[in-house]
């Protein structure tokens, strides 16, 4: 974040000076400008780049940076109003409008101004990713032989049996795909198992990410409630019995985004109410190893406990690693396994082979036991950080249930205030947060229909640290006062 900041900082004073140069003209050296602004020479490196992205330099290798000639004026932009008939021809009165919102996920996905802190964040802070380890991997993944050719389609033999034992005995690595991320996975599992215009059963709250693939692929999300148990079996009979549906969606382990785990009661009955509706359940496992140190032992995935091919499992690497290590894992049984396979291949061909071998190079070194350990030791450091400043300096969110994983906390705002009503108070928060400089994610697009409440989702994984959480809720105390009233 602060490297960012740097960057942005150092862009923002050479952009006045390249206008002092002429066209071709050569601009001071990368080790001069380290010296004068007293910044990183990956700070310098990344504000050219920025700069050449802008179109107001150009980078030589091996000669420097050079002021680029002006650009050539853009030709008139045409009548595009078109579009809006073409894109709106669904074809059939009853046909689903596929419109795609995808606030819900850019929301946690785009980086917040300079300054602001992220508490909105879907992914690691770079302190915590284990960056050497991952460097070490992909440098030795580049040195095995063939490591550049084509993959199996399915994915590497070693890693598909690497995924089946995390997942289940029963499962091996004939039962596994190799996909690209977990929202690909997702992806390739809804458009496998749900024609366009069915409907889908999702969990309520949700995903935002999830509800935005089923609307795209011309779903309709139809929410079944959730409590502290997870997903409620009783309202799911109900739901597969109302719509027909075929799929339900779900996340059994620290569900986001209410950090629910599913009961042991209710796995069993779960499977048996979808089997009985000739369904499938969909089981994103997304972070099953970002768990805290206060969890005890965690229950089996579903598909674990699943001999018939009820479930399509998804789990990822991404989670406790990067955003940009985008390995994750399919599992399924008989025929939905081959057209998930299918699907998967025209979409996207496989998953690049360099990635695949430095997964298995990640995984199977001494330092990813040490980093799960390092970062199960962090979240709880953090997650006890963030909820005792959140009973002490902001009691009026309620936090019904702190998870023993994840990396992130579900509040509810007070339902109405003489300042702001609670169906307002959400979006009018998330806007004042921002003014305040702390970034959330507001709660409403985890609902797939009418919200309950509003609530909003706070991240302690995405920030520098403890200090920076604390700062984070007084920015938000601040922006409370603001919407809520003082307390």
């Amino acid at each position: 974040m602060q490297e960012r900041s740097s960057v942005d900082e150092l862009v923002k004073r050479l952009r006045p000076e390249v206008q002092r140069y002429s066209p071709g003209g050569k601009l001071p050296s990368s080790r001069a400008l380290v010296e004068r602004f007293r910044v990183s020479p990956v700070t310098v490196s990344r504000a050219l780049a920025q700069l050449a992205a802008e179109g107001l330099v150009v980078t030589r290798p091996g000669a420097g940076a050079f002021r680029a000639s002006p650009r050539t004026p853009l030709a008139p932009t045409g009548d595009t109003s078109w579009q809006e008939v073409a894109l709106s021809a669904d074809g059939a009165a009853d046909a689903v409008p596929r419109t795609v919102d995808a606030s819900g996920v850019t929301v946690c996905l785009a980086a917040p101004p300079p300054g602001v802190i992220e508490l909105n964040g879907g992914y690691l802070h770079a302190s915590l990713q284990p960056e050497k380890a991952m460097t070490a991997a992909l440098a030795r993944a580049g040195r095995r032989p063939g490591a550049w050719g084509r993959p199996p389609l399915e994915g590497l033999p070693e890693l598909r049996e690497w995924f089946a034992r995390g997942i289940g005995d029963s499962l091996t690595a004939a039962d596994v795909l190799i996909a690209a991320g977990g929202q690909s996975a997702l992806t390739t599992a809804l458009r496998a198992l749900a024609p366009p215009g069915a409907p889908v059963l999702v969990e309520s709250p949700t995903y935002p990410g999830m509800l935005a693939i089923a609307r795209a692929a011309g779903l309709r999300p139809v929410p079944v409630p959730v409590d502290a148990d997870g997903i409620r079996p009783a309202l799911l009979a109900d739901a597969f019995r109302a719509t027909g549906a075929r799929v339900v969606v779900c996340q059994p382990l620290f569900q986001n985004p209410t950090g629910a785990v599913l009961s042991a009661q209710r796995r069993p009955e779960v499977l048996r109410i979808a089997r009985d509706a000739g369904a499938f359940v969909v089981e994103d496992d997304f972070v099953r190893r970002l768990v805290h140190e206060d969890a005890g032992p965690l229950p089996p995935p579903l598909a674990a406990d699943d001999p018939d091919g009820v479930v399509v499992h998804v789990c990822s690497l991404t989670k406790a690693t990067s955003p940009s290590f985008r390995v994750s894992a399919l599992a399924a049984r008989g025929p939905a396994l081959e057209r998930l396979r299918a699907i998967q291949i025209v979409d996207s061909f496989f998953v690049p082979r360099p990635l695949q071998e430095a997964a298995l190079e990640l995984v199977g070194s001494p330092a990813w036991p040490r980093h799960l350990r390092a970062l199960s030791a962090e979240l709880t450091s953090r997650r006890n950080a963030m909820t005792a400043g959140l009973r002490h300096h902001l009691p009026e969110l309620a936090l019904p249930h702190i998870p023993s994983g994840g990396y992130h906390l579900w509040l509810r705002l007070p339902d109405g205030t003489s300042r702001t009503p609670g169906s307002a108070a959400e979006s009018t928060l998330y806007t004042a947060a921002l003014r305040a400089g702390v970034a959330l994610t507001p709660g409403r697009p985890s609902f797939s229909a009418e919200p309950p409440g509003a609530h909003l989702r706070l991240s302690f994984a995405a920030v520098s640290g403890t200090t920076e959480i604390a700062e984070g809720l007084r920015r938000l105390r601040t922006a409370c006062d603001e919407v809520l009233g003082a307390p």
